[in-house]
């Protein structure tokens, strides 16, 4: 991906300062959203990346991960499975809890979602402390998939997410703040 391009997609992020909360700066990917070019930018430079992996599944995880993981799998050719909040989901699922800074969360899979063997790849939109990328790499691993990587809108690095993260590549297209 060209810089131009890559810089018209960084300047479509938002700063949003204290939200939720007094001292956090929030990444606004909507203007993104909104502009059909250069989402569809976005997502081809994400799969890009991630072409060679030869990917069987993406799992998406919930929420915005599911606005990447359609057109990611769209763009592959392969097939899209759901991490979700707990009770989202219709059939049969798996579960698998993990720590925030503030408590616990889970996230769910259904059991058929993944087959032992098929090459995977967790998407989202961001990576932060990389707690819900690694539930998502779990429940890979208890469907018998093999995890190929990671991919993301967006990386804090700041937050060291990446080294937190089982084996398995990490891909991003944006590093926030910029230049980090």
């Amino acid at each position: 991906m060209n810089s131009d391009t890559l810089a018209r997609i960084y300047d479509a992020i938002r700063d949003v300062p204290d939200f939720p909360e007094q001292g956090i700066l929030f990444f606004d990917i909507t203007p993104l959203l909104l502009d059909s070019e250069l989402l569809e930018l976005a997502v081809k430079g994400m799969a890009d990346q991630v072409r060679a992996l030869e990917v069987d599944r993406i799992l998406g995880i919930e929420s915005r991960g599911f606005i990447f993981g359609v057109p990611l799998a769209m763009e592959l050719g392969v097939g899209l499975a759901l991490a979700r909040k707990p009770g989202k989901l219709p059939w049969h699922t798996r579960r698998v809890e993990y720590s925030l800074e503030y408590g616990t969360d889970a996230i769910e899979m259904h059991t058929d979602a993944i087959e032992p063997g098929q090459r995977v790849l967790v998407a989202d939109d961001l990576l932060a402390t990389g707690g819900t990328a690694r539930a998502a790499a779990q429940l890979v691993s208890e469907a018998g998939g093999e995890l190929v990587g990671f991919s993301f809108l967006i990386e804090l690095p700041f937050l060291n997410g990446r080294e937190s993260l089982p084996d398995g590549s990490v891909f991003r297209l944006l590093s926030l703040p910029r230049g980090e």
